[in-house]
């Protein structure tokens, strides 16, 4: 080909290969690079056969082949590899061009780098990208930030990859969420309540398991009906799916021969951290990914189960389609608090690093392509349309309603749970950020006395302004002996 190409992609890796081929499926050529010159030949010579492909073994031939203003994108493993890549390419490229980083890269990262590469006349764009390897191929869920100036070179072509959703399937699960790292820190938060869904399905599969001791053929039914209501979104449907799968082998269940110990790529630590930095409970990301760390401790827990006992009978003498029902809802309201931690998270992150981000939006950006798309994404919309200032979502007519109604259904869940000794770590959290967030008084009054008492921390009172300590060894009365 020797027209100068539309876009550049390093990295061909499975997420870069099918991205690369989705960008050529949408009439834009393409050229690629990666450090292991073999793949290049293997690309180009295989699936990019007979298509508008140029195949380059340095990244001095990439920034020649494409047409200006250059548009690079970077999927390779996040990190030094990203820095080390971004001070090759600087000098290969012109004022205007822009470097795109499209892995799972920690915020603060992108920030740094944005204004590092602005300051020496290039653009940065740091994208989230997500729906795995079909996504990249077919239209992920794409959440761009960095340099503002940026936005209309990529647009079109970022647009013509992504999912599409809405009653025509025109509108694209991407538009541009701000400036700097504004784009990585929604995708790390997609990922953080991601973790904490995929608990919540796992704690409903525990208890439907072993409570109503349910068969793998009727958890399919239960999840498939689930996926036709308020419940509809894509892990609900790929845990249907599991519940069908045999080994090929044995013809056994192939859920039943999985090892329980779960494994975590880092982002949904990163979410709890940074909630922990900007003092908002994020909790229900926090119990997911202790709930992995826990299940990765077998030994150990194997171990504790021979010397450490609780409740044997985990029968339940209630009405078996009830407590499927009690599930279901319990499973929904702990999925709306999920959410809402979520985008209280979003706010206080906007609030600290100035991103004037729109959350109505946020919600369409995942409602297709994504691994959290759902149904009720949609409401989230509608939720922050009718109120872009809305403090939690929980506050909303729609979400409130639906935890009110949810409320007693949830809490005979948690309480079973409990009563029988299985672990719902997200379940319980989620009901315990709504019975928190729903009490005008909670007993912090006690714990700043005990920070004053040990370490005059001071306090406020209820009664009067102002800042107040007491002598509480002097004040206090002495114990009677």
């Amino acid at each position: 080909m020797s027209e100068p190409c539309d876009f550049g992609l390093i990295g061909l890796a499975v997420m870069g290969e099918n991205l690369a081929l989705n960008i050529e499926s949408r009439g834009y050529s393409v050229a690629v690079n990666n450090r292991t010159t073999s793949k290049v030949d293997d690309f180009i010579n295989g699936r990019a056969a007979g298509k508008r492909f140029v195949g380059c073994y340095s990244i001095e031939d990439l920034a020649a082949a494409l047409k200006p203003p250059r548009k690079v994108m970077m999927m390779i493993q996040a990190g030094a590899a990203v820095d080390e890549l971004i001070e090759r390419l600087v000098p290969l490229l012109s004022p205007g061009d822009v470097i795109i980083d499209g892995g799972n890269t920690h915020f603060s990262d992108t920030e740094r780098r944005t204004r590092e590469v602005e300051r020496r006349g290039l653009l940065y764009v740091g994208t989230g990208v997500s729906g795995g390897e079909e996504g990249a191929l077919k239209g992920p869920s794409m959440m761009p930030g960095g340099s503002e100036k940026a936005w209309p070179l990529v647009k079109e072509i970022f647009q013509a990859i992504a999912a599409k959703v809405g009653p025509n399937d025109d509108i694209p699960c991407c538009e541009w969420v701000g400036p700097r790292g504004a784009g990585h820190y929604v995708k790390m938060v997609h990922n953080g309540i991601e973790y904490g869904d995929m608990q919540l399905i796992c704690e409903a599969y525990l208890m439907l398991k072993e409570v109503l001791s349910l068969s793998n053929d009727e958890l399919y039914d239960v999840f498939d009906t689930w996926n036709r209501g308020e419940l509809q979104s894509y892990l609900i449907e790929i845990t249907r799916d599991i519940f069908s799968v045999r080994d090929t082998e044995s013809g056994d269940f192939m859920i039943d021969k999985i090892l329980d110990t779960a494994g975590a790529k880092g982002t949904g630590k990163w979410m709890s951290q940074l909630a922990l930095d900007l003092g908002v409970p994020s909790t229900l990301v926090t119990e997911a990914v202790y709930a992995r760390s826990l299940s990765s401790m077998k030994e150990a827990r194997v171990s504790a189960s021979k010397v450490l006992h609780g409740p044997t009978d985990a029968r339940y003498e209630g009405d078996r389609e009830t407590f499927v029902e009690y599930v279901r809802q319990a499973l929904y309201a702990s999925k709306i608090c999920s959410y809402a931690q979520g985008y209280v998270q979003l706010q206080a992150a906007a609030k600290e690093h100035e991103w004037p981000l729109d959350y109505g939006n946020i919600a369409m950006l995942w409602r297709g392509g994504c691994i959290i798309r759902a149904q009720f994404l949609d409401r989230i919309k509608n939720a922050f349309d009718g109120d872009p200032q809305l403090e939690n979502l929980l506050l909303d007519g729609y979400f409130r309603d639906a935890i009110h109604n949810a409320q007693e259904a949830w809490r005979h869940v948690v309480e079973t749970a409990v009563s029988v000794g299985l672990p719902v770590p997200a379940l319980s959290a989620a009901l315990a950020y709504f019975d928190g967030l729903r009490r005008e008084t909670l007993p912090a009054n006690l714990l700043q006395a005990q920070r004053d008492y040990f370490g005059a921390h001071t306090y406020r009172r209820t009664d009067r302004d102002g800042v107040f300590h007491t002598d509480w060894l002097h004040e206090r009365r002495e114990p009677v002996e």
